[in-house]
């Protein structure tokens, strides 16, 4: 029996046809002019339950998996990745480690009717892929914590209507173990406004529109207690937890943006004319076509698999996978790989007149850094790094 189930199928159709009516028409109109997705689209995707696919049921969330939630998003990519990207900043709350059940009683409902949307703050101008050297310092000051320092790439920290902090709060126990210390926090705030002792400005960028990445910085940021999230020092270890999930959606949205790239070569082929013919009449054209079609449907199957394994339960993150076919870690390094090889070779190779190409050109570089950058991947996929052994842990 395959993957896909008439649910699953209907599932699909009806992202897609949301995708095609609500979000390609605005996407071609406002990723040019470089202007923020409107509040009623977001809106729009909250009565769809799209911030809310893998909320349990008993929180107001669909209570999907992450099948049905990679699925939905390939199609709004398709799209408009900011659109795919946003749906994240909902369903990515139910996946938070340490939050207790007060607080998940409290937020998950909200983020599934898209009230409590999020945006994350664990970046900084010298830190990436390395969360073990955020500098970023939290301090107890009485009950409350005092926040100092600098993050980057903080995407819709002025939308949000909080910003999930990662800071340090206290020294690693050796240099080998620098993951130990870092601690989350959940700093509430008015969307259109930054949190009180924090200041910002957005970082200039080549794609992604729809919404604004920001660079900040906190001064003495006060926090109430309550703002930490589980134990104090675990933030690593919960952040790991989710990335199985974290990287199964962006390489959805690798697959949606290449499949974006094929349609439009794909019709653009049969307009452009050169030699008496449309382009797609051409061999070598029809080619190409094809090798495209098929890396996308590779991607996507391979999705469909770790999809279903992360839904039943099975880890397949790499380290867990040495024995088995395929980790998201390594998942993640093949999509991107397919998507950019049709962006940069195949899309724009025979086109000759480019169509909407720095739309996906350039969203597509952002996959390949999104969730630790590829080359970070490849190291912390081989089974002798330092950073394999401390995810393991």
């Amino acid at each position: 029996m395959g993957y896909m189930t008439e649910e699953r199928r209907l599932i699909r159709e009806t992202a897609r046809a949301f995708a095609m009516k609500e979000v390609l028409p605005l996407a071609n109109k406002l990723d040019p002019e470089k202007a923020d997705m409107p509040r009623e689209l977001i809106q729009k995707l909250a009565d769809m339950g799209y911030f809310g696919i893998v909320i349990p049921e008993q929180y107001g969330g669909l209570g999907l998996g992450v099948f049905e939630y990679c699925l939905i998003t390939e199609e709004l990519a398709r799209a408009w990745m900011s659109v795919a990207s946003i749906i994240a900043r909902g369903n990515g709350l139910s996946a938070g480690r340490g939050m207790t059940e007060a607080q998940r009683a409290l937020f998950l409902p909200r983020a599934a009717r898209g009230e409590f949307l999020g945006a994350a703050a664990m970046s900084e101008p010298n830190v990436g892929s390395d969360l073990g050297s955020i500098a970023c310092r939290a301090r107890r000051d009485g009950d409350d914590w005092l926040i100092n320092g600098n993050k980057y790439w903080c995407t819709f920290a002025d939308g949000a209507d909080y910003i999930m902090l990662v800071a340090r709060t206290s020294d690693p126990p050796d240099p080998k173990r620098k993951h130990v210390g870092l601690s989350s926090f959940l700093i509430e705030k008015p969307r259109g406004t930054l949190p009180t002792g924090v200041k910002g400005a957005p970082i200039p960028k080549i794609g992604y529109f729809g919404w604004k990445t920001w660079e900040l910085a906190f001064d003495d940021c006060r926090l109430p207690g309550s703002a930490l999230i589980g134990e104090e020092g675990r933030a690593f270890y919960y952040i790991s937890a989710g990335l199985e999930r974290a990287r199964a959606h962006t390489a959805a949205r690798s697959i949606g943006l290449a499949r974006g790239a094929l349609e439009d070569a794909t019709a653009y082929a049969q307009e452009r004319r050169q030699f008496g013919q449309a382009i797609g009449e051409f061999q070598n054209t029809r080619f190409r076509l094809a090798r495209m079609a098929t890396e996308i449907e590779a991607a996507r199957q391979l999705l469909y698999f770790v999809c279903d394994e992360i839904d039943q339960k099975r880890r397949c993150d790499k380290e867990a996978q040495l024995k088995r076919i395929c980790g998201t870690d390594a998942f993640k390094l093949f999509a991107e790989g397919q998507k950019e090889r049709i962006l940069d070779t195949d899309f724009y190779t025979y086109l000759g007149v480019t169509v909407r190409t720095e739309k996906h050109e350039f969203q597509g570089q952002l996959k390949t850094v999104s969730d630790a950058v590829r080359d970070g991947q490849r190291i912390s996929n081989d089974p002798r790094s330092k950073l394999t052994v401390e995810l393991a842990e």
